[in-house]
């Protein structure tokens, strides 16, 4: 079989460096080419994580979002496209720029598989969130449905909670660290979520790309030693640590109020917390015809549980 070629866009980003670094590992089947930005600017951490990325074999491609004719360029010369462009929690919500991805695609012709930026929350089934949260799931949406509308071949990968984000610091919002003394709960903290480790999402994205299985369809990772309750979650640390933390319990109703003093920010990162931790968006459906579940499909994959994730922080 000849080796997939595969265009990373957003590759210096939270999501994107990990995919390119995986994608790096399948040089045997694959050939990496990362997008080169012109619009970088100024910023060395990102153009010095190019030039790592070029260094370990991938190919880095120039071409500029405000000039279609690059784009076009740039996606002949790949099979696959995945894009990771920044949307929601992020300061720089770019998933409407992807349109001129689709249009490009669409005029090239040539792509096998396109994986657009997602990675969260399946957007389909957030028609009712909340504001502004909601603006990064009406976004995908306007891109889904242009993809489809061009007949473009696709692959949706929906990842849940980043570890990064919502594991390592036990959920709390305005923290990246886990408590040691005290800890919020939402509700009753039973609700189940999905943790992912951010690694398994870029591993599971890149073995969709040529996977007839996933063509079309939207990819769930659910890993289901990771279907925890916040309190589960909670209880993981407390062992690690080897003591109980305080928990203090906050309800629906009070933490729908505080979001009234919150900025547009911090608004959106509450937001996204209500519907995973008080309604369990995450869980409360089962993946129909349209879906396909990451684990069940390569379960050749190890993937991380969150008892040993949190043994890092320690």
């Amino acid at each position: 079989m000849a080796k997939r070629k595969v265009l990373v866009v957003g590759g210096t980003g939270y999501i994107g460096k990990r995919i390119v670094k995986a994608s790096l590992a399948q040089e045997d089947h694959i050939t990496t080419y990362v997008l080169q930005r012109r619009e970088m600017g100024f910023d060395i951490d990102k153009v010095q994580l190019l030039f790592s990325f070029k260094k370990q074999g991938a190919r880095l491609i120039e071409a500029s979002f405000s000039d279609h004719n690059s784009l076009v360029d740039a996606v002949k010369q790949v099979d696959v496209v995945i894009c990771t462009m920044a949307g929601g929690h992020s300061g720089s919500h770019e998933i409407l720029l992807q349109l001129k991805l689709v249009e490009a695609i669409k005029e090239a012709g040539n792509i096998k598989r396109f994986i657009p930026s997602e990675f969260g929350t399946d957007p389909s089934r957030m028609g009712h969130a909340l504001e502004p949260g909601r603006v990064t799931f009406d976004d995908k949406m306007v891109v889904r449905r242009a993809i489809e509308d061009a007949k473009i071949p696709f692959t949706y990968v929906t990842a849940n909670c980043f570890a990064g984000y919502f594991a390592a610091n036990l959920s709390q919002m305005e923290k990246l660290l886990p408590p040691k003394e005290k800890v919020t709960i939402y509700g009753a903290g039973n609700v189940k979520v999905v943790y992912v480790d951010e690694d398994d999402v870029a591993l599971y994205t890149i073995k969709t790309i040529d996977d007839p299985r996933t063509l079309n369809k939207t990819l769930h990772i659910r890993p289901p030693e990771n279907i925890l309750s916040q309190r589960e979650l909670v209880e993981k640390w407390e062992k690690l640590l080897g003591k109980e933390l305080e928990k203090i319990s906050i309800s629906q109703e009070d933490f729908l109020a505080s979001m009234k003093g919150l900025d547009r920010f911090g608004q959106t990162v509450a937001g996204h917390l209500y519907h995973f931790f008080y309604e369990g968006c995450l869980t409360n459906f089962q993946i129909g015809e349209e879906g396909e579940e990451a684990t069940k499909l390569y379960p050749d994959v190890k993937y991380i549980r969150m008892d040993e994730y949190l043994k890092l922080y320690q």
